[in-house]
C-alpha cells in the first residue's frame, strides 16, 4: 500500500497535450497555462516566474528540470547551491493609490521531504542563498514583468540573515539594503549567487 500512495514523479509537460475523453480531445495544456497563468503581476505568479528566472540565469531550467512544489528550497543546483527565490514588486495586477511598500518573507520554517512525505518539524532557513528579486519598475503602462531589464536582484548568504535576522519572518527594502546585499542583473546573477555560496562555479572554471 505504500508504494501505491507514494510520491506522483513530475513529467515536463510541452503543452501539446490534450485534455481528454474517450479518446476526443477537449483542449490542451497550453490552453489551460494560458487560461490560469497569464496574469503575471499577480503576486502568486509573480513569485513562481521570479522563481524561474532564477533558474534560467543558473543553468537549472533545462528539459529535464522543473519546479517542485513545497520543496524545502526553491532551486537545487546539482554540486551548487541551495538557493531560496523571493519575490516583490512596486505595482501589482489590481488598481492601487500608491506603490506597494517592499517587503519579502525571511521566516525559517519547517522542512518536508516531498519524495518521502517525511516531515522536519525544525525551524530553519535551509538554504545556501537567498535571492531576492524586485520588479523595480514604477510606471505601470509600461509594466512588463518578461522584460528581465525591469528586474533588480539583490543576493545575499543565508548564514548573514541567520546572524543578523534571526527568526525574522519579514524584512523590507531598507533593512535588505543594509545587509550589504550583491545587487545585479539578470546577466550578472549566476556569478552573485556562487559567489555568496562561497562554491566554484564549475562553468565558469
Amino acid at each position: 500500500m505504500t508504494d501505491l500512495l507514494g510520491a506522483v514523479p513530475p513529467v515536463r509537460r510541452t503543452g501539446d497535450e490534450p485534455l481528454h475523453l474517450h479518446g476526443t480531445a477537449h483542449g490542451t495544456v497550453l490552453g489551460f497555462w494560458a487560461w490560469a497563468y497569464s496574469g503575471l503581476a499577480g503576486n502568486t505568479l509573480r513569485g513562481a516566474l521570479a522563481e524561474y528566472i532564477v533558474a534560467l540565469a543558473l543553468g537549472a531550467a533545462g528539459a529535464g528540470e522543473m519546479r517542485v512544489d513545497w520543496d524545502t528550497v526553491d532551486l537545487r543546483l546539482p554540486d551548487g547551491p541551495r538557493v531560496e527565490v523571493k519575490s516583490a514588486a512596486y505595482l501589482q495586477g489590481w488598481a492601487q493609490s500608491r506603490p506597494s511598500a517592499i517587503s519579502f518573507s525571511i521566516a525559517p520554517a519547517e522542512g518536508w521531504d516531498p519524495v518521502t512525505g517525511a516531515p522536519d518539524p525544525e525551524r530553519l532557513r535551509r538554504s545556501d542563498v537567498y535571492v531576492f528579486c524586485l520588479l523595480d519598475h514604477l510606471d505601470k503602462p509600461t509594466l512588463d514583468p518578461l522584460d528581465l531589464s525591469q528586474w533588480t536582484f539583490h543576493v545575499l548568504p543565508t548564514r548573514v540573515l541567520d546572524e543578523r535576522k534571526g527568526s525574522r519572518r519579514t524584512i523590507g527594502l531598507p533593512a535588505l539594503l543594509a545587509l550589504d546585499p550583491v545587487r545585479t542583473g539578470f546577466d550578472g546573477l549566476r556569478a552573485a549567487v556562487f559567489a555568496a555560496a562561497g562554491v566554484q562555479d564549475g562553468a565558469l572554471t
